[in-house]
C-alpha cells in the first residue's frame, strides 16, 4: 500500500518562513495589520518552541525594512530581488537542518513570493504549510486563486492556531501554557470567510 502524504507537523522537523512584511506594503496589502499580527503570533510560537525562523525582505532599499510590529528585531533578514525566498543563503540554512521536513509559510504577496516559494519548496520534496490567515495580497482575487493554485500543487492550507496546536500536540507539552496564551484570543479577521464560498475552488 502506498504511503499517504498527510503533512504532519513536528516541532523538531519544522521551520517558519516570514516573507517580506515591509513598510512600503503597509498601505497596499489588504488586511496588512491583521496579517502581520497573525504572523507575529506565529513568530512568538516559533520562539517558544525553538523552531528556526527565516525572514526575508524584498529589495529593502526600495521597499523599506520589516515592520516593527512583526517582532523580528534581532533576527537576520535575508535580502532578495527574486520572488522565491529560496535564495542561495536561505538554501544554505536549510541544508544545515538535516531533520527538516516541513516549512510553515506566512507573508506577502500570496500570488507572488508566497506561491513562488511554495512551488520551489515542494520541488525540493518539503511539505509546505501555508498559513492562510497570515498571507494576503493587494487583490483578493489574486489571494484566493493563489491559495487554490498552491493547494493543487500539494501545499497544505492551514491557520495559525491549527499550526500551533499541531506543533505542541498535547496539553502535557512543557510549553503548552505559554503557547496557550498566544491563542487564547482568536486570530483577527483577515477576510477569509468572505472568500470561502460553497463554490470556492479551495474546496474542489
Amino acid at each position: 500500500m502506498a504511503l499517504r502524504h498527510i503533512g504532519n507537523l513536528g516541532q523538531r522537523s519544522s521551520i517558519l518562513f516570514l516573507c517580506d512584511m515591509q513598510e512600503k506594503f503597509r498601505n497596499n496589502i489588504v488586511f496588512f495589520p491583521q496579517i502581520v499580527s497573525v504572523a507575529a503570533r506565529m513568530l512568538q510560537a516559533a520562539k517558544t518552541l525553538e523552531l528556526p525562523v527565516i525572514v526575508t525582505e524584498q529589495y529593502p532599499k526600495g521597499l523599506g525594512p520589516t515592520v516593527p510590529e512583526l517582532g523580528a528585531d534581532g533576527l537576520k533578514k535575508y535580502s532578495k530581488t527574486c520572488f522565491s525566498m529560496l535564495t542561495p543563503e536561505v538554501e544554505a540554512e536549510l541544508q544545515s537542518l538535516p531533520d527538516l521536513r516541513s516549512v510553515i509559510l506566512c507573508g506577502i504577496e500570496t500570488q507572488a513570493c508566497i506561491m513562488s516559494t511554495t512551488l520551489d519548496l515542494l520541488d525540493k520534496g518539503l511539505d509546505v504549510h501555508v498559513v492562510a490567515d497570515a498571507c494576503s495580497s493587494r487583490s483578493q482575487v489574486d489571494r484566493l486563486v493563489a491559495l487554490s493554485r498552491m493547494k493543487q500543487s500539494g501545499a497544505f492550507l492551514t491557520t495559525s492556531e491549527g499550526v500551533i496546536l499541531q506543533l505542541v500536540r498535547d496539553a502535557a507539552h512543557p510549553k503548552f501554557r505559554e503557547v496557550q496564551k498566544l491563542i487564547k484570543e482568536p486570530a483577527p479577521d483577515s477576510g477569509l470567510l468572505s472568500l470561502f464560498q460553497s463554490q470556492n475552488p479551495l474546496f474542489t
